[in-house]
């Protein structure tokens, strides 16, 4: 135990060193989210032969994380920027532990719904907390590229949904393996509560960003920087390219990727689900590549258009190529580098982030949150709605006017890409050289 408190004050000794413990810690809990968001889509043969369930029904199910996720937004934003998000990430983890007990001893589909509603509204709390935390606890030349990390490491949860997954109910039922990930997420959402820190000063240390804010905001500030936010001149164009292409990405990895595989291609789930899981690869290096690129070129616009035309090629062969059935020596690298530009994302997180008052960075992000989980919480049963209308065709062609959906989605979010500001890796908000006291001005 000694060993471990003295690690722990050496850590505490510099605002740089203890950032790492609160993001390290933060990220934990985003691999839980993520394990979660994906994780129905390997389990769909259980519910069905649990609950009876349609193809519309699943998608709703699987859409039901989405749908809290997305309405908790703006409140969580609101809870980031005021209580902060130690106590509000603490919060989520538990609930969604409470969730998956739920999920896992679901006696109907109703109770099966809750659970994962509730899973939801827990989860919500998480990446925008992150992201607020990194406002104040990275410098902005680090913010793109530490949200690249972040999705990184968030997406080993993604990992851990496919063939692990796959793996532990085949070993334990999908019953109990959701319940012991419950029990997990009460164990995490301690470990928050006790390792995080809203802010440097907390630790008494000075700032360590000047693009985010070590300011604690009031709530009559809430509405007015909701107000703001809705105005943003990059807000509308960086939320429907969000939406569009993590929406495609996570319906495919999350609900639909492996009953294709499984009813087109004749794979096992376990196979199914390890090819599922080169878009969850793919995605994880396409964060932090994509990310960096961005912040080492010092622009956000056109990497943002490179990464998005490649995004619609890769769409293009999933659906089309082979009359909806590529070869699966084709198949592998494509969904790999689909997964990759998926994550121009990234840039709209940033973007968002530098065309706003940095003091409501939590409220903005989650306006921007929210807007890409309306295309996440659409396209699962949008997809389902469409195999169910094809009923009676080929499987292969049922699944190719799903999977034509994605591609609608890559086009229209590449046409959104020109329309994003270009910000130059900077608060646009804030005037570039100090005042007469010394502080830092915003544009009114």
């Amino acid at each position: 135990m000694a060993p471990v408190l003295r690690t722990l004050n050496w850590l505490r000794a510099s605002a740089r060193r203890y950032r790492w413990v609160v993001w390290c810690t933060m990220a934990l809990a985003y691999i839980i989210v993520f394990f979660h968001r994906l994780a129905a889509g390997v389990v769909r043969e259980d519910l069905a032969a649990a609950f009876g369930i349609s193809g519309t029904a699943f998608g709703n199910l699987a859409s039901m994380y989405f749908y809290s996720y997305m309405v908790m937004q703006i409140p969580v934003g609101m809870l980031a920027d005021s209580l902060g998000s130690r106590i509000t990430v603490s919060a989520g983890i538990f609930l969604c532990g409470a969730g998956s007990l739920i999920f896992g001893l679901a006696p109907s589909i109703g109770w099966a719904y809750m659970g994962r509603f509730i899973v939801g509204i827990g989860a919500s709390t998480v990446f925008v907390c992150m992201l607020k935390m990194l406002s104040v606890w990275y410098s902005e030349k680090e913010f793109a590229t530490m949200s690249g990390v972040t999705t990184l490491i968030g997406n080993f949860g993604g990992l851990i949904a496919q063939t692990p997954l796959a793996l532990m109910v085949g070993l334990f039922t999908w019953r109990t393996t959701f319940a012991g990930i419950g029990v997990l997420s009460f164990i995490v959402a301690g470990v928050c509560l006790f390792l995080i820190r809203n802010r440097p000063a907390e630790m008494g240390f000075a700032p360590v960003s000047s693009g985010g804010s070590e300011e604690s905001v009031s709530a009559r500030d809430l509405m007015p920087a909701l107000k703001a936010a809705l105005r943003s001149k990059g807000i509308w164009p960086a939320t429907a390219l969000g939406a569009l292409f993590s929406g495609a990405q996570l319906a495919f990895t999350g609900a639909w990727g492996v009953p294709w595989l499984v009813d087109v291609y004749g794979l096992s789930r376990n196979e199914a689900s390890a090819i599922v899981s080169l878009v969850v690869v793919g995605a994880m290096t396409g964060g932090v590549m994509i990310g960096k690129l961005s912040d080492m070129v010092g622009a956000r616009r056109w990497p943002l258009i490179l990464a998005g035309s490649l995004n619609v090629a890769a769409w293009s062969v999933i659906a089309f190529w082979g009359s909806g059935m590529p070869p699966l020596v084709i198949l592998k690298p494509t969904l790999f580098m689909m997964g990759i530009f998926s994550m121009a994302m990234v840039l709209c997180i940033a973007v968002t982030k530098e065309t706003n008052d940095p003091r409501y960075t939590g409220v903005a992000l989650s306006v921007l949150n929210m807007g890409f989980f309306v295309g996440i919480a659409a396209y699962p049963p949008a997809m389902g709605a469409i195999i169910d209308l094809l009923q009676g065709y080929p499987p292969a062609i049922q699944y190719r006017g799903a999977l034509a959906l994605c591609l609608v989605g890559a086009v229209a979010g590449l046409a959104l890409a020109f329309r994003v500001p270009e910000t130059h890796c900077r608060n646009i908000t804030v005037i570039p050289h100090e005042g007469p006291a010394g502080g830092i001005h915003l544009n009114p």
